[in-house]
């Protein structure tokens, strides 16, 4: 009887063994699948800004058109006697989870917008005709959302809900 259950207690760590191991797969196979939806935000988010970019840009009364000064000014337009809204809500970077986004500014004002992470997108290829510049990005960095710059300027970063 001593016998069976060493090769008892043997069977029951192979067990736990093969069962660890399960897990760990099933675990960064869950967190892949968790990275590639905040993916999907962060393109549905992007999107969302670049649309208000363009619509602020497009509506100016006053003359030429113009980009917005801050985040805010999508909003709420003062520029109309009704003010105009050209973004629902100031949304949060979904890879970061902060209210912080980087900024592309042209002449003071926001052209485009970024994801601060300095995280490799698991999504390389596949994009839409507006996003075929995020192929093979290095970072979510690179994913900007917006307008083209007409000439360089450094990016510069800083927005945080009031």
């Amino acid at each position: 009887m001593p016998c069976q259950r060493g090769f008892s207690y043997i069977g029951l760590l192979l067990m736990i063994a093969i069962a660890g191991v399960g897990l760990a797969a099933v675990g960064m196979r869950w967190h892949q699948q968790l990275r590639a939806e905040k993916e999907k935000q962060l393109l549905f988010v992007g999107h969302q800004y670049r649309a208000a970019i363009a619509s602020y840009q497009a509506a100016n009364p006053n003359g030429p058109p113009v980009y917005p000064a801050s985040l805010e000014d999508l909003l709420r337009d003062k520029r109309y006697p009704n003010i105009k809204r050209h973004l629902r809500k100031l949304y949060d970077d979904p890879i970061t989870g902060s209210a912080e986004w980087g900024l592309i500014r042209q002449q003071g004002r926001i052209i485009g917008i970024y994801s601060l992470s300095r995280d490799k997108p698991v999504k390389q290829g596949g994009f839409a005709p507006d996003d075929r510049g995020f192929k093979g990005a290095s970072s979510y960095r690179k994913w900007v959302f917006g307008q083209e710059l007409l000439e360089p300027e450094t990016p510069q970063i800083g927005f945080s809900k009031p």
